[in-house]
């Protein structure tokens, strides 16, 4: 009996020794964040941690405090050196435009990274999660990501079932136009793609083979878009799409003025993507 004690005791020693240890080799939450990615910035941000922020890239423009942050280059092309001077405690990427060559030399110096890899709608909460816990702030990652799982959610729900007769704008043909010369557009596997199909609309582009497909003005006329989405670019693309879009002018959807210039927020995985959804959603019930 007394050896089953002392065993017994021997090893509740063991299991608070090991506790206390796990505790203490925890990596603490890091306080010098780089983001090399807008939508990452526009998360990190709005996880409340701001203020951690040491440095973003050249086009990390949401929200307005992210624009005073040290600069360290371009997606593509981040100035190591400039990275190493900040002395990050870990710097968050994506798998969606930062080189993974970028992140394989930053672990080599040692530096901690964090990369997200969520390039569906659907992945996008999950992929928040994993942020929050790298960053320490998982009850606000699970916010927002809550927030987002909803909008989602409500959307699907919205369009479920339903025909063009029965919901203004489902089942209408739809092309979103990422650039106007030369014609870019969102094709499959794309946030893009995936919010306007539960949004109801029926990508022209979705049989592409890439992600961002190059297409022609006469497949464009071809299978006669009903709706025709213009996303943000960072020129003025009112000014840019007047050509384009008098080329399409025998159109119905050009003849009736159903163009729509949209915000960034489906471009970016972060927590604009509700507002996204219920700008797609006035968009496809132009009339």
């Amino acid at each position: 009996m007394q050896c089953n004690v002392t065993g017994l005791m021997l090893n509740l020693l063991f299991l608070i020794g090991w506790s206390e240890a796990a505790l203490c080799s925890a990596a603490p939450p890091p306080k010098r964040i780089i983001s090399l990615a807008p939508a990452m910035t526009e998360i990190i941000f709005s996880l409340g941690l701001g203020q951690r922020v040491v440095g973003v890239t050249n086009v990390c423009d949401r929200p307005d405090e992210a624009r005073n942050k040290t600069k360290i280059g371009g997606m593509a092309n981040p100035s190591l050196e400039a990275i190493v001077s900040l002395k990050p405690d870990i710097v968050v990427m994506t798998s969606d435009g930062n080189p993974k060559a970028i992140a394989e030399r930053l672990r080599k110096l040692g530096i901690r990274t964090h990369v997200f890899t969520s390039r569906r709608l659907t992945e996008i909460p999950a992929g928040i999660r994993e942020l929050g816990q790298a960053l320490g702030a998982r009850p606000a990652a699970d916010r927002l990501a809550e927030n987002i799982e909803k909008s989602i959610r409500d959307v699907s729900m919205s369009h479920r079932g339903k025909s063009s007769s029965t919901n203004a704008g489902v089942g209408r043909k739809a092309i979103f136009v990422i650039w106007p010369s030369p014609l870019i557009v969102a094709g499959p596997g794309t946030i893009l793609d995936d919010a306007m199909k539960m949004s109801g609309l029926n990508n022209i582009a979705a049989d592409g083979k890439v992600a961002y497909p190059r297409f022609s003005l006469e497949a464009v006329i071809e299978r006669q878009p009903d709706l025709i989405l213009i996303g943000k670019g960072h020129a003025d693309m009112k000014a840019l799409s007047k050509e384009f879009l008098k080329k399409l002018g025998m159109l119905e959807a050009v003849r009736k003025g159903r163009i729509c210039f949209m915000d960034d927020a489906l471009y970016r995985p972060g927590p604009r993507i509700p507002a996204g959804m219920e700008e797609l959603g006035r968009c496809g019930r132009l009339p």
